[in-house]
């Protein structure tokens, strides 16, 4: 029995329906329901925040919850859903059952993370004590939990489908944007990739109970719910359903601020909202995307063309999990390897959904997301870095080596005035913030400005400041994001890494040095004095050569162990190489088949 509402119910019934407790004798379920509790939790209601304690481990009886960590720069992460059938709070519970302070009694341990309920749920509780009464009449369970225990552990560095929103609101802001036909380009884009969708409209879902939402999410692989924003009971209900939302505007529209109601769902109030900018052929934009997410509290921008073809199928395999990131690793000249990854990917017909990186990847990656084609990215690239030392106005230094001048003008003549939200696709680029000792990752603003920060090595280029923050290259702190790019989207990740090999210094550089003008007067203004490289070696010296490469599903690693961070005309060899690297690994993997499926 367990207390409800104020009434004893009989929860044997419910015990029995949880699949880790279905070989559980009756006897010791109506035991273990003495130490039971079933609660409704409203949506948007924490069960449980991080650092509080508990003695107890929860079961989704219905709706949905979903987990969130807490991150250095006061974001919350979004670690997954907790959907019906499923346990929480195992690990305190687990972590707790040792008596370490030696008084008898279990010792109770904080949550590591806080757990929200993402639509109207209900939950049974269940004491130590009670669980400890079904763990002993059934010890398989104790098996159950570890395996469960250690795939969530591992839930931040692998992909995790279990975890995938699956229940996907489309809120249109205008009533001209026919959702009707977006519908079924989705549900046709997905069908082309194996993912069974069900599109539901208004006249289908509206003042239906929540069990109708947990039939369909049970019978289907992903939902789609179609709402236009406004004063009514399906626009609040599909809202308050949905795992993700995606606010479908006009390019040629302006947002109103804010966007939404206040809280008007679980899913909004915890960010957990994309933007889909619709542009019609001959209409003039009325709007940056960046003010649509800063509208909408939106973390992603995506871009519909009226075709709605490529962009369409990009967005059908974000929703499966089926996405393809490309994340490329800092390492001056060498990061033109990346190049030869891109080739690779496009020769094979793997797509390209999302672009990021750190130091000189991210400015392969910014090539990749402004939509330029091999041959576009071969001409800027040769002409920005290639041709002629971006290094070369070499000067007496205070801040840094080089007066930076040059490469500020390359990266405006070939990136100009684009803003991030205005790429192809969601793009990232990563620099380090010596203000607060943190990685900073830009997500939005201008383009160029946020690659100059990402290049920015110590003692080399002068750093960039931003709001009073000094921001230096990313490879200081974090020269291989793919655990941003983890954290970017739940579907493949592709990371070519180049930096594994640290750069040699030559002793003889550095006894007896000339002075600056001697060095000049030796050697010319196109080469680098040896400080150069000492600054290079010192600012990555810490860099772990292995970090983030657990977290990628394809792995490359171009040969080029004779290529320094400085052979800026090493470009054809370390194209060739990343190239080579990628084709062999990519074809290993069977990435085509995986994300865009048989066909």
């Amino acid at each position: 029995m367990a207390i409800f509402g104020g009434m004893t119910l009989d929860v044997v019934p419910a015990l029995a329906s949880i699949a880790f407790l279905s070989d559980v004798p009756k006897r010791a379920l109506k035991a273990a329901g003495k130490e039971a509790r079933w609660f409704s939790l409203p949506a948007g209601w924490p069960l449980f925040k991080a650092g509080e304690v508990s003695n107890s481990i929860y079961f989704v009886l219905s709706g949905s919850l979903g987990a969130f960590k807490a991150m250095r720069d006061g974001r919350s992460e979004f670690l997954g859903h907790i959907r019906a059938g499923e346990p929480v709070g195992e690990m305190a519970l687990f972590q707790g059952a040792v008596d370490e302070d030696g008084d008898g009694e279990a010792d109770n341990v904080p949550h590591t993370s806080s757990v929200y309920a993402l639509r109207d749920s209900e939950i049974l509780q269940i004491s130590r004590q009670g669980f400890n009464l079904l763990t002993k009449a059934e010890p398989e369970i104790l098996s159950a939990m570890i395996r469960l225990i250690m795939s969530r552990l591992r839930e931040g560095a692998q992909r995790n489908r279990r975890t995938a929103p699956r229940v996907f609101t489309l809120v249109a802001t205008s009533p001209t944007i026919d959702m009707e036909l977006r519908g079924r380009s989705l549900a046709a884009s997905l069908a082309k990739i194996g993912i069974k969708a069900k599109v539901v409209e208004e006249s289908e879902g509206d003042e239906k109970p929540s069990a109708f939402f947990d039939a369909l999410e049970a019978a289907y692989d992903v939902v789609i719910l179609l709402s236009t924003m406004g004063d009514n009971t399906w626009f609040r209900l599909s809202m308050r359903q949905a795992d993700r939302i995606w606010v479908v505007a006009r390019a040629d529209a302006r947002p109103s601020f804010p966007l939404f109601p206040e809280d008007s769902s679980p899913a909004q109030s915890l960010k957990l909202v994309d933007v889909l900018l619709i542009h019609y052929s001959k209409s003039r934009e009325a709007s940056r995307p960046s003010d649509w997410l800063r509208a909408a509290g939106a973390a992603r921008v995506f871009h519909w063309t009226e075709a709605a073809g490529e962009s369409c199928d990009r967005l059908a395999r974000t929703m499966a999990g089926r996405s393809v990131g490309v994340v490329f690793s800092g390492g001056g000249a060498r990061a033109y390897a990346h190049i030869g990854v891109v080739k690779a990917m496009r020769e094979l017909g793997i797509p390209i959904d999302f672009a990021g990186g750190s130091s000189m990847g991210a400015v392969v990656a910014g090539c990749v997301a402004m939509g330029w084609d091999e041959q576009e990215i071969d001409h800027r690239i040769r002409k920005a870095f290639v041709d002629s030392n971006p290094l070369g106005d070499w000067n007496i230094p205070v801040v840094g080596m080089v007066r930076g001048r040059r490469v500020n003008a390359r990266l405006r003549e070939h990136f100009g005035e684009a803003e991030i939200g205005d790429l192809d696709m969601p793009f990232f680029a990563v620099s380090t913030n010596l203000t607060d000792g943190a990685f900073r990752i830009h997500r939005h603003g201008l383009l160029r400005r946020a690659l100059r920060a990402s290049i920015s090595l110590p003692g080399i280029l002068p750093p960039v400041i931003d709001n009073g923050e000094v921001l230096v290259d990313g490879a200081v702190l974090n020269n291989f994001p793919s655990d941003v790019m983890r954290e970017f989207q739940r579907g493949y990740v592709v990371g070519c890494d180049v930096a594994r090999a640290p750069e040699g210094l030559s002793a003889d550089d550095f006894i007896d040095p000339p002075g600056f003008l001697g060095w000049i007067v030796r050697n010319g203004l196109s080469s680098a004095p040896p400080i150069a490289g000492l600054l290079m070696r010192s600012a990555t010296v810490s860099v772990n050569p292995n970090a983030g490469r657990e977290l990628v599903d394809v792995l490359v690693l171009p040969e080029l162990k004779d290529i320094e961070l400085r052979d800026w005309k090493a470009y054809d060899a370390c194209v060739e190489a990343g190239y080579v690297a990628a084709l062999a690994a990519l074809k290993r993997s069977g990435l085509r088949e995986k994300c865009c499926g048989s066909t």
